[in-house]
Parts: C-alpha cells; structure tokens; sequence
C-alpha cells in the first residue's frame, strides 16, 4: 500500500471516530438533561411554585393558623365565666330559683317574696326591680324606690328579698285576688305564679331586691 492511500484511510477512521465519539456524549447529555426533568414532573406535587404557595402532599402553608378563638366570659352576667377568672355567673331565671311569700303587717300590710337559688346553681339577679303583675289583665307593680338598688348572686341558702304593696292608695276599692305573678325582668320567659291569700291590689309598687328582709319594706 501506497504512502498517501494509507495516510488518507488514517484521516478516514479518525474522522469517523470522532463522530461517533460526538454522537456518544450528544446522547448522555441528553439523557442527563431529560432525568432531573423527569423526577421534577413525577414530584410536582411537592415542588414550590414561583411564589412559594405549593407545599409538600397538600399539606398547610408554615404560616398558617390554626382556626378558632379563646374564649372569654362576660362580666355583665351573660357569660359562662370561663376564660378571665373575674366574670359572674348566668343572669337568674325565674325558673333557677325556689320562691316563696310571707304576709307581713308592718307599713300597713305587704307580701315579702324571697328568693333562693336551686341546688347547684349560681346565678345574679340584676340591678333592677322584680317584675310583679296582677290578675288577668297583667296589672305590674311599679317601683318603691326611687333609684334601683345592687345586682346580688344567689347561691346555697343565700336569699334575696323584696316586698310587694298590693295597694299603694288610700281609696277604697280594688281587685280582689289571691296570687301575682313574678319574673325577672319583663324579658324572663319563665314567669312563676305564687299564692298570697286574698289582697286587693289598687296601684301595687315593689321594692328592689334586697339580702336583709328589713331593707324590703316598701313605703307608700
């Protein structure tokens, strides 16, 4: 073989080598450049979007918060109490409490009504004046103070006391009934009917609550 025809095989297979070579590292770079596209394609779930809001498996965002307030009581006699260790029990229902009368001759005559608070509750009667209604058209008792007296919690044998005029006038003539009707406030749902014996109720008033019997004689 000639010189020159076995240097042109040479630069033959050289060139050829090396293009093969190329091809070679084109196809691993390639299938390196596919392989972290793949796995990013089969773990999107888990990959952060742009602006960070994709978390891994659907779970909540780090910052989040949990849902939910604390609760606190109320200190105008409203709340449960739980939460701030200072608020008041539940505003008393006629139905919280155990009642009872007594007819009393001082101030010319009136019905003292006492209330206690069942066993195992506490509960406040507000600062305002019992409501007291008479007979079938819903006579009530208007007040005999001039200013509302103190909220009192009731609670075990404490009782609280108010004194109920059925007849404020000197007039004669009058209502004749045996009973009244006695709520806490005009929104309590759960009015009770007490017996009194006969009175004749003519412009009844009604006195504050009070914790002493002797503070609950109402005037004319």
């Amino acid at each position: 073989m000639s010189g020159n025809r076995r240097k042109a095989l040479l630069v033959t297979a050289a060139v050829m080598g090396g293009a093969m070579l190329m091809t070679a590292c084109q196809d691993k770079g390639a299938a390196s450049d596919a392989a972290p596209g793949a796995g990013g394609a089969q773990g999107s779930s888990s990959a952060p979007s742009a602006s960070g809001a994709a978390t891994p498996y659907g779970s909540p965002p780090a910052t989040a918060k949990a849902s939910g307030t604390t609760g606190k009581g109320t200190k105008d006699g409203t709340g449960s109490g739980a939460g701030d260790g200072k608020s008041v029990g539940q505003v008393c229902g006629a139905n919280d409490l155990s009642w009872s009368t007594k007819s009393e001759a001082q101030a010319g005559g009136y019905i003292l009504v006492v209330a206690k608070a069942k066993s195992g509750i506490t509960c406040v009667l507000p600062a305002a004046l019992p409501t007291v209604a008479f007979g079938s058209d819903g006579t009530q008792a208007g007040p005999a103070e001039q200013a509302v007296g103190k909220q009192i919690t009731l609670s075990g044998s404490t009782a609280a006391y108010a004194g109920v005029n059925p007849k404020s006038t000197s007039a004669n003539g009058g209502k004749e009934l045996d009973s009244i009707i006695v709520a806490v406030g005009n929104d309590d749902p759960n009015p009770v009917s007490l017996k009194v014996g006969t009175i004749t109720v003519d412009k009844p008033i009604v006195t504050n609550w009070h914790t002493s019997p002797k503070d609950a004689v109402p005037s004319k």
